[in-house]
């Protein structure tokens, strides 16, 4: 399941998890944050359809684009997981 909101820019924001072909932009992301890409389930933001931040859901570390403000979209992650934890 995926959840689609607008940002104030305008910008289309689409939280959902992560998929198979999404390896490669989870290296490129994890690269950009100097951390190592998750390897099990992750929940995904995208911003624009581009990764911008990913939360894995093994409680891994957060990834996000350190060029790109994404402190709000790592918090709707968080709150997705706890959701889907629950």
């Amino acid at each position: 399941m995926s959840h689609k909101l607008t940002t104030m820019s305008t910008e289309s924001i689409l939280v959902r998890r992560a998929r198979p072909e999404d390896a490669r932009s989870l290296r490129r992301l994890a690269a950009l944050d100097s951390r190592p890409a998750p390897r099990g389930e992750a929940l995904l933001a995208e911003a624009g359809g581009e990764i911008v931040a990913a939360l894995p859901l093994d409680r891994g570390p957060v990834l996000a684009d350190p060029f790109r403000p994404t402190a709000d979209l790592v918090e709707m992650l968080q709150i997705r997981a706890r959701r889907l934890a629950a």
